[in-house]
């Protein structure tokens, strides 16, 4: 075990020790937006089947938020009052963040299958379970929605459990291909991609910055307000946005209102998702969102306030940050975080010969 393995394995026993006396996941109140989503009308499409297959094989089955809030479950006889004591229930909240190492979020962390057993579990009190999870990704979007878990007791163990779990994913994967209409897809952390009706759509750098207000003004915003907004106090014409918003309504039909501009289509979006995991102080959930710094060359004086704000509050969530496997994952794709990079050293023993090789990145 090399110098920084040592250093994280320490932090990280720390961190769990901290999580041994919790018995029960905390419960949060979901909010409005997860009702009627895309990915809420694909559980809805799916749970008949997936409560089968969790009844055919006594188990107890969930699925969650990108943050790790369950949305939806269902419990066989067996596993139903184990699940609702620990909270295996809607509204629970199984990050390892909130109760150390399981299954959710272990797939919620690195978005791939996972599979934990009993004494591998943080929480005391679901040692006697072995649990399965797999991540839901979006079929045309790449997007992370969430992830799916079937838990049974030890003794019912099956090493097919992962194989069970992929099989559910599948299920709510192709669901999520059939709920495609109308649905916009804005992934704005990092470069920039739009996604409408299964189609990547090419746009103008000022129309997806246009996009990107409308996302951060649902109820709406006037002509002048979004020439402003965009535009500061450039000299740029009415009659040039008034252009692209023409060429956007074109490419988005009947997804844009003019009177008072807004989108009237379904949006996902990647950096309202890491706002929201940011502001809940959710550590996997925000930096699995964050590729990159959000529409780096805007000068749009409202879309530099957003990235600016935003940019600040991570910043602090890095500077608490414990984990120097999770900073050194932010380094290693996102060398330009010279915070990461600070706060990395402070961890690291100043006669560690680590310390002299990223003491030259700050």
């Amino acid at each position: 075990m090399n110098d920084l393995e040592k250093i994280n394995s320490a932090l990280q026993t720390t961190h769990l020790v901290n999580q041994i006396d919790v018995n029960a996941a905390p419960i949060l109140l979901l909010r409005d937006e997860e009702y009627n989503s895309i990915f809420d009308r694909s559980i809805h499409q799916t749970c008949d089947e997936l409560s089968k297959i969790a009844y055919d094989s006594e188990m107890a089955i969930g699925l969650t938020d990108h943050q790790g809030t369950l949305l939806w479950t269902w419990s066989s006889r067996t596993m139903l009052s184990s699940a609702e004591q620990v909270n295996f229930i809607e509204g629970g909240h199984w990050s390892t963040q909130a109760v150390g190492k399981n299954a959710i979020g272990m797939a919620l962390n690195s978005h791939r299958s996972s599979c934990v057993h009993s004494h591998e579990n943080q929480m005391n009190s679901v040692r006697d379970w072995v649990c399965y999870a797999a991540p839901i990704i979006d079929p045309v979007s790449n997007h992370f929605h969430g992830v799916i878990n079937l838990s049974t007791k030890y003794k019912k163990h099956t090493p097919l459990g992962v194989l069970a779990v992929e099989r559910c994913a599948d299920l709510v994967r192709q669901s999520l291909l059939t709920q495609q209409k109308n649905i916009l897809y804005i992934h704005a952390l990092g470069t920039p991609r739009i996604i409408f009706n299964q189609t990547p759509l090419v746009l103008t750098h000022r129309q997806i910055e246009i996009l990107c207000i409308l996302v951060l003004r649902p109820k709406g915003i006037s002509l002048d307000e979004l020439h402003y907004a965009l535009y500061g106090d450039r000299d740029v014409s009415v009659k040039t946005l008034k252009s692209e918003l023409s060429q956007l309504r074109n490419l988005l039909p009947n997804c844009i209102d003019s009177r008072v501009y807004k989108l009237t289509c379904e949006v996902e979006c990647d950096f309202l998702k890491a706002e929201h995991s940011l502001s809940a102080g959710f550590l996997a959930s925000t930096f699995s969102l964050y590729k990159g710094s959000f529409l780096s060359k805007t000068e749009s004086p409202y879309l530099c306030a957003w990235r600016e704000s935003f940019d600040a509050r991570l910043s602090y969530l890095i500077y608490q940050l414990q984990d120097v496997d999770q900073l050194l994952k932010i380094i290693g794709y996102l060398p330009e975080r010279v915070d990461a990079v600070q706060r990395l050293l402070e961890l690291i023993p100043k006669d560690s010969i680590y310390h002299d090789r990223f003491s030259k990145f700050v």
